[in-house]
């Protein structure tokens, strides 16, 4: 299928507007902070060192990628018809087939994360510590999965940092939204300065741990009741995978978008 310039530039317009979509729930969102913040005096002291472990491993990703790194043809499957040994292979296919593989990358890691949910979500709060982490690890694992159906690398420690940016998107408030857009939105511009900035941003971890919690943890109280946790668990994980999928494929289809726009300007002033 030949993709032309102006199929590209109605699909970077539906890009756009799932960006601009995202000015959802702040005053739920920032009023939802409120309660947490009295319950977490409460909790319990080996539930917070827990949660402090996210940052231990977004930092151990950033750097080395970890256990959350597969190959090319771990996900080779997800492509219907297409043979794929390498990311230049998946680089020249067309846009709907990434789409069609990141949506049955997502349907895998969401039923993956309802099972584990809910596995957890039995034991109450004595699992939801194994669950937190577990739970951050299928996040990173499922977005470093899309970028590859993508065709970007995340053995590229750059590359890692902008998964790092997605899952920050998925938690962040209203601004916080914006200002993480305006970033990805100049990743790959060649300015050093702009990626300087960016790169500073990653000394906002703990951020992404505080919303992580305030985003997830009310959620999770739910899930401390032990048999009832094991409902709570399931939708709660399930629904969280969702986000991230669903952000990780809007921003990575995007820049793909705008990288086969260039490639087409720059053909059509050739002929």
């Amino acid at each position: 299928m030949t993709e032309s310039i102006e199929w590209l530039t109605q699909e970077l317009k539906k890009a756009e507007e799932w960006e601009n979509s995202q000015n959802g729930l702040w005053f739920w969102e920032k009023l939802g902070r409120y309660p947490f913040k009295l319950i977490d005096k409460w909790t319990p002291t080996f539930i917070q060192n827990k949660i402090g472990i996210i940052l231990d491993e977004l930092g151990h990703y950033i750097q080395t990628g970890g256990s959350y790194l597969s190959p090319i043809s771990a996900i080779s499957s997800y492509y219907s018809g297409d043979s794929i040994k390498s990311l230049d292979d998946v680089s020249n296919l067309p846009l709907t087939n990434m789409d069609q593989a990141v949506d049955k990358l997502t349907t895998n890691r969401k039923n993956l994360a309802t099972i584990q949910g809910a596995t957890t979500g039995i034991g109450g709060i004595f699992t939801l510590t194994i669950d937190i982490p577990v739970l951050l690890g299928l996040q990173l694992k499922t977005i470093q999965d899309i970028a590859i159906c993508y065709g970007y690398d995340p053995n590229s420690k750059v590359e890692r940092l902008f998964i790092v940016k997605c899952l920050q998107f998925v938690s962040a408030d209203i601004v916080g939204k914006q200002t993480i857009l305006n970033q990805l939105t100049h990743f790959d511009n060649p300015d050093d300065s702009i990626k300087r900035e960016v790169l500073s941003e990653i000394q906002g971890w703990r951020e992404v741990v505080f919303s992580f919690r305030d985003r997830l943890g009310w959620k999770k109280l739910f899930q401390m009741v032990p048999i009832a946790g094991f409902v709570f668990g399931a939708f709660i994980n399930r629904s969280a995978v969702s986000d991230i999928a669903e952000a990780g494929k809007m921003l990575y289809r995007k820049r793909r978008i705008i990288e086969k726009l260039a490639t087409q300007s720059v053909q059509k002033d050739l002929e």
